[in-house]
């Protein structure tokens, strides 16, 4: 049988339809109002929140990084300038895949992959958000156009204007006033987030790393309108940047020419100072390097050239080189032992050739193996005779020379404005016995006496104890910076005490043995004296390399070219009236008074004498301008 079929109910589908439409319009009038309040509470309730936050998409603060003040050597002459240079940089937040950009880049300017690998890391050093990174510098007119043409597959990338750090003088001055390089993260931590925005560079060394907070300068900044895609539209409000102040050193340009030349490509350093003031005139440490590249990128391959080479050419032989200082001591240890009271002028010692202690058969030797008989201090100095010194070391011993060497510099750095400066070393008793748990022998004091054994200096140590003998006791550090924004630099709050004998007359016996050794009959650069037309004061040395066996003589066809002894030479001249001190180190020059004191004096003679070879007025003495007024 058939289900019966169902017959439709009207009534209750009408109420159905009727609680749907009453349901929906509820929920449409709920939707509405709820529409309606958000629509009150955002443009009412946080209507100044939300204005700001369009306010602040459509104008932005962009920072205006300051010019870098300019160094000048002491003439005027530019040393570190700042040249106009067309940039690519990128703004990761805008790039999207800033990696794919960097491909695009590259092939689209056709570069290697040490490129790509270059730009990669400077993106992702630390940075501040929004922050466009330089990525390439110095674009070509053809770069340029490439990216231009280009643009559409490049967002986040624009070509920029901007000065670059440049160095005209390029690898002659790199080791005195150093050189600015990209800001590292850990540098960046360092620095005020405000006054370095939107500068990439900072001094990384020399003048430019000591003297960063002057040479930067104080930032500006300035308020754009930008569309949506961040182009400036039109800029509404500019704070002018402040430059940095402008140094003049104390360097000349024309005398660190001549010591170059003097060095004539060996490996070595030469330090020139005034001694009346610190002022250091010519710092030379070769070889040395082009410092232009460092600023706007090195390559991995030009940089690992520099960091391998055998020469060394990165590294700061003036500040950083630790070398013996050899007999170049003997004048200041002659200062120590008529101080202290254990010689008088009239000393003598007899030298066979050889000094022996008191109960002991080692024999320490003289560099003249037949020895030079009875000997007093000038003839000592003079010949740099070591049995005579040996004999004062003896007499002095090992506590009063580290007080009297320690009062000349020696062991501490000397330097006022160059952070790179080591301190060298100076032992000492306590020194040996916490370094190596051992006494310090009777032997050791004696090598110490000439400058060889433990004793390290560097050649601007050397320099300053020169000039401190020129001046006799004088202490004025030296120091790089002549002005600092037109105004003196910075005020020495630590300068060393003068070294103050107990007679002033004990300078003279030390002094006079210096002028003897380029003008007494027996000096050891007497062929150098003969032929300057002013007196001089120096001192030649010779530091050993590699050890000699007692009995054994320095055979230098027995020994590899790097292991012979280093040349030393220090001098200050006129020697009546010093205006100039130097330090010359040979690295492997083996003799101090044939390969550095010829060195020395071409150097005295760029700055002492005039175009035509005649000594300058200021440096003649009365006699000598009576006979050059006479002279036809």
């Amino acid at each position: 049988m058939p289900p019966p079929i169902r017959l439709k109910d009207h009534e209750r589908d009408a109420r159905l339809i009727r609680a749907r439409v009453l349901f929906g319009g509820a929920a449409l009038v709920l939707l509405t109002m709820l529409l309606m309040f958000r629509m009150y509470y955002l443009q009412v309730v946080q209507f100044e929140h939300h204005s700001t936050l369009a306010e602040n998409n459509r104008i932005h603060v962009q920072s205006l990084p300051p010019t870098r003040g300019m160094i000048y050597d002491r003439n005027g002459v530019v040393i570190a300038d700042n040249r106009a240079s067309f940039s690519l940089t990128l703004t990761r937040e805008r790039a999207g895949d800033w990696e794919q950009v960097l491909d695009s880049i590259v092939e689209i300017l056709e570069l290697d992959n040490d490129s790509r690998e270059l730009f990669e890391k400077r993106i992702r050093q630390g940075r501040r958000p929004f922050e466009p990174v330089p990525v390439m510098f110095e674009l070509s007119e053809e770069q340029i156009a490439r990216i231009a043409i280009n643009q559409f597959r490049l967002p986040g990338v624009e070509v920029s204007a901007s000065l670059v750090r440049y160095y005209p003088q390029q690898e002659h001055f790199a080791h005195s006033v150093g050189y600015v390089g990209r800001i590292n993260e850990t540098e960046l931590k360092n620095l005020d987030p405000v006054n370095y925005s939107g500068t990439h560079h900072i001094g990384k060394t020399g003048i430019e790393r000591f003297y960063e907070e002057q040479l930067h300068g104080q930032v500006g900044y300035e308020e754009v309108e930008t569309n949506a895609r961040g182009r400036v539209l039109r800029v509404l409000n500019r704070v002018e940047p402040v430059s940095g102040q402008d140094i003049y050193l104390t360097l000349d340009s024309n005398l660190q020419e001549a010591a170059e030349l003097a060095l004539d490509g060996r490996r070595g350093a030469i330090v020139a100072l005034d001694p009346n003031n610190g002022e250091v005139l010519a710092m030379v440490s070769q070889p040395s390097f082009d410092p232009n590249p460092f600023v706007t990128g090195i390559s991995f391959k030009a940089y690992g050239e520099l960091r391998d080479s055998l020469d060394q050419p990165l590294f700061n032989r003036v500040l950083r080189g630790l070398y013996p200082p050899g007999s170049t001591i003997k004048p200041m240890m002659a200062v120590a032992g008529l101080d202290a009271g254990v010689i008088t002028p009239k000393s003598r010692v007899f030298d066979p050739g050889f000094y022996q202690l008191p109960n002991n058969k080692h024999k320490y030797r003289n560099w003249n193996r037949y020895g030079d008989g009875w000997v007093e201090l000038d003839l000592a100095i003079a010949r740099s005779n070591d049995t005579y010194f040996y004999d004062l070391a003896h007499k002095l011993g090992i506590d009063r020379m580290h007080d009297y060497m320690s009062r000349f510099g020696f062991g501490q750095r000397v330097a006022l404005d160059m952070f790179e400066e080591t301190a060298g070393l100076m032992p000492s008793r306590d020194w040996k016995r916490n370094r190596y748990r051992q006494p310090w022998y009777p032997g050791e004091t004696l090598i110490l006496g000439i400058g060889q054994g433990y004793m390290q200096t560097t050649p601007l140590q050397l320099a300053q104890a020169t000039a401190l003998m020129a001046s006799k006791g004088k202490w004025i550090r030296p120091h790089l910076a002549r002005s600092v924004g037109g105004l003196q630099p910075i005020v020495d709050a630590q300068e060393p005490p003068d070294i103050v004998l107990r007679d002033e007359k004990f300078w003279e016996p030390a002094r006079l043995g210096m002028e003897n050794v380029l003008h007494g009959a027996r000096g050891t650069a007497r062929k150098v004296g003969d032929t300057a037309q002013y007196r001089i004061a120096g001192k030649s040395g010779t530091a050993q390399v590699v050890a000699i066996k007692q009995g054994e003589r320095y055979d230098r066809d027995k020994v590899q070219e790097r292991h012979r002894d280093h040349a030393l030479f220090i001098a200050y001249a006129p020697a009546e009236n010093p205006t100039i001190a130097v330090a010359v180190m040979i690295e492997n020059g083996e003799s101090g008074s044939g390969v550095a004191a010829p060195i020395a004096k071409q150097v005295l003679d760029a700055w002492l004498l005039d175009e035509d070879g005649e000594l300058k007025v200021q440096y003649q003495t009365e006699a000598q301008r009576e006979m050059s007024e006479v002279r036809p």
